[in-house]
């Protein structure tokens, strides 16, 4: 069987190689953007000095000769159902039994004017890494618009080279449409403390250029108010990277909304044709899931699902207990399960506590009712997976999670740990006499609770 995969992040390669492992089918992965996998999430680290591109490529470059998985640098321009072929931009064809569309995601320009000009741009490809490095001699100051997760890493890399940073965020505070209130103040104290000019309730109205040269010089925003900017970056959100598919010349019949429609096998309207990662828009997501998940995590899991369902394993797509990480400047970052955001109707009940530094933070979720742990938050500290997506799947109360906080904790030997601050703090607030349990293995940890717990 000849499967083809357009695309080669985490989506694509993850479905390749699983199938693979699984099978001796005839792969080949198509992408324009590099010759090799890589790590988009290091894009960072490689402009500030922290990593080399090879560095950031997780098999060696003989991996996929070695497993015959045959890599294509070009791009696809149409899809030929009828035929089963697709198209290159050399008119070239390659034709495929299966063919898994992964393109990824593409950031979002709402039409402001003078967009189109030199030294606007977003950070989601290598490409654009390579364009912001042209730029990076000639920036002194600069504009970023659009408070997400690539707004913040992009504030970092630019701080990092002596870039004055101008942040505009359309909310009262950094990412208020995701992390909880006292969260979203501290990446926002962070961020000023760092010197990055965090000008929240703002937004971009025009990027002015220079007339001769079409080079940005400022930016305008809704206030009326004049940035000088050498630079201005896009951080506004990333879409479904589909309108390559939506203009080809050539009729299809893949149904596409935002994304590339799919059911729960993966398998869009066109037979013999999937989609998965950030390009998917699941038909009939989950409950309490979203149709389209732009994660590294989401991607993943796509791609391993893909691979059963291709080779006749049929699999429902189900993805696991909702988690996500990052890293503002020093501050990292991670949650599991459900944890509203600050603008959000607040359903649940939350235990948090705050370092008084105001850069540490620990906050569990729960329902009100019952007690049962929905979510953690966490700021600076780090936690196990494995233990949190447990004790939220096995529906542990803030009760029998309290005691037990020390079995999730994972930050490095002699690192400070303040679970015991949480759990005074909880006494406090109760009038309970909670005592914190010693660490143990984690082993022996499960078999402790689970006798104690009688689960």
């Amino acid at each position: 069987m000849d499967v083809l995969i357009i695309g080669n992040g985490i989506a694509g390669v993850t479905a390749a190689v699983s199938l693979r492992k699984l099978s001796g089918c005839k792969i080949t992965i198509i992408s324009s953007e590099t010759e090799h996998f890589f790590s988009r999430t290091a894009l960072m680290y490689i402009y500030m000095g922290h990593m080399r591109y090879e560095d950031t490529k997780p098999y060696e470059d003989n991996f996929w000769k070695k497993n015959t998985i045959n890599l294509l640098k070009a791009r696809v321009t149409q899809i030929l159902p009828q035929s089963r072929q697709v198209e290159l931009d050399d008119k070239s064809r390659i034709g495929y039994e299966k063919l898994i569309i992964a393109s990824g995601s593409e950031p979002v320009f709402y039409g402001w004017k003078g967009q189109q000009g030199q030294g606007v741009q977003g950070l989601y490809s290598y490409q654009d890494l390579q364009k912001l490095e042209q730029f990076s001699p000639h920036i002194k100051k600069a504009t970023i618009v659009g408070g997400g997760l690539i707004g913040v890493e992009l504030a970092e890399m630019l701080h990092s080279r002596g870039v004055q940073v101008n942040f505009l965020i359309r909310e009262k505070s950094y990412w208020a449409n995701v992390l909880p209130q006292e969260e979203a103040d501290m990446v926002s104290q962070h961020l000023l403390k760092n010197h990055i000019n965090l000008l929240t309730n703002t937004e971009l109205q025009e990027i002015v250029l220079d007339e001769k040269s079409q080079r940005v010089q400022a930016i305008i925003n809704n206030k009326g108010e004049r940035l000088d900017s050498d630079f201005v970056g896009i951080c506004t959100g990333v879409r479904p990277n589909v309108e390559w598919l939506k203009n080809q010349n050539s009729p299809h019949d893949i149904s596409i909304k935002r994304g590339i429609v799919v059911d729960e096998f993966l398998q869009t309207s066109s037979p013999n044709i999937y989609a998965i990662g950030d390009c998917a828009e699941i038909a009939q997501p989950r409950e309490g899931r979203k149709p389209i998940e732009a994660i590294w995590y989401t991607a993943r899991a796509m791609g391993e699902t893909v691979a059963q369902n291709i080779l006749g394993q049929k699999t429902a797509y189900n993805p696991r207990l909702w988690f996500n990480s990052a890293k503002f400047f020093d501050i990292e970052y991670q949650v599991y399960g459900d944890v509203p955001a600050a603008n959000a109707a607040q359903q649940h009940a939350s235990l948090f506590w705050q370092h008084k530094d105001k850069e540490k933070s620990i906050r569990i979720v729960y329902n009100p009712n019952n007690q049962q742990v929905l979510g953690f938050n966490l700021m600076g500290i780090r936690y196990r997976h494995e233990v949190c997506e447990r004790w939220i799947a096995d529906k542990y109360t803030l009760e029998q999670v309290l005691p037990h906080l020390s079995m999730a904790n994972f930050d490095p030997e002699f690192f400070a740990e303040y679970e015991n601050e949480l759990l005074k703090q909880y006494n406090q607030q109760t009038g309970k006499q909670l005592q914190l349990q010693q660490k143990r293995g984690l082993k022996s940890a499960w078999l402790f609770l689970k006798n104690k717990l009688k689960i």
